[in-house]
């Protein structure tokens, strides 16, 4: 079942493209993580998505059916913006905004109990919002996303704040919200985030989509790379496409930086120096990160001069 369908959104703010054309799908029960430097169109994405803002041209389906208030009691978010009552308990809110998404009293206490328990807050229950720290009053917002028990949980930024600690925390509870069967879009910047929950990701750059898929599809991006020390250069070598001379302490040793041809593998490589009697001192195979995808597809191009 397509939880959400997005079919060639634009969203112009005048002049200016926020969102390019931008088509994806995401089934249920998927974690997928939504990547792009600031100002690459995500918070605009989810804002549609929410029919908080409407496209200027392309469909979006949410639930089977268009986004709109009906489907808030299906829904958890989490903004950027946070928003909470500063006055108000930490108990009474999360019981407040299950009360907005349809939870009878009963029904949205029963589900903030355990879910504040979960997230660490039991002590602070019955303390006022504005007196919580920053990370404690982002995991109180969290539960107000997660009190409904979601079909869709949109995150913007989620882990921004947050220590170690509890961002392993948050980690657990989107991780058990998808064993639910809630279908869960986080934007992030942090690719360790992505790496630690999502088997799929969607990368934006200035409103486009630039790369849909799994992980190991994302690190196939960018050639594989070898740092070996040799004797003699390995530009000739099958399967190399550059080769880099790095600084060497060793003498009578040189280390090279390689870059593999599309397709080729590092045990290609060290087979044929194997072959060839090329000698070797050292030999590391290196993929590529998610970070280094994200740099290459997602972030935006240096200004000249820069």
């Amino acid at each position: 079942m397509k939880v959400l369908n997005l079919d060639g959104v634009t969203r112009r703010f005048g002049d200016f493209i926020a969102v390019r054309n931008l088509s994806f799908s995401i089934e249920r029960g998927q974690v997928v993580g939504f990547l792009g430097a600031n100002g690459a169109g995500k918070t605009t994405t989810l804002r549609m998505i929410l029919d908080i803002l409407r496209p200027s041209s392309g469909t979006i389906e949410v639930l089977g059916g268009s986004p709109g208030r009906e489907k808030a009691a299906a829904i958890g978010f989490l903004p950027e913006e946070r928003g909470l009552y500063g006055g108000m308990s930490v108990l009474r809110t999360v019981i407040y905004f299950g009360r907005l998404k349809g939870l009878s009293r009963s029904a949205a206490q029963s589900a903030a109990v355990p879910l504040i328990e979960r997230l660490g807050l039991a002590e602070f229950r019955d303390r006022r919002v504005d007196q919580l720290s920053k990370g404690m009053a982002q995991k109180v917002q969290l539960a107000t996303a997660l009190v409904n028990s979601p079909k869709l949980l949109l995150l913007d930024e989620p882990f921004s704040g947050l220590d170690p600690v509890n961002q392993a925390a948050l980690q657990d509870e989107i991780l058990a919200a998808s064993k639910a069967g809630s279908t869960t879009l986080f934007s992030t910047h942090v690719m360790e985030h992505a790496e630690r929950l999502c088997t799929r990701l969607l990368m934006l750059a200035r409103g486009r989509k630039v790369f849909d898929g799994s992980q190991e599809e994302a690190k196939a991006v960018l050639p594989r790379r070898v740092r070996l020390r040799a004797r003699s250069d390995p530009s000739n070598l099958p399967g190399v496409a550059a080769a880099e001379l790095m600084p060497t302490a060793e003498e009578g040793w040189t280390d090279w930086q390689i870059v593999l041809k599309p397709g080729a593998e590092p045990g290609d490589l060290l087979q044929a120096c194997v072959q060839a009697s090329f000698a070797l001192r050292d030999f590391e195979a290196h993929s590529a990160t998610l970070h280094d995808v994200f740099l290459h597809l997602a972030a935006p191009p240096l200004e000249a001069g820069q």
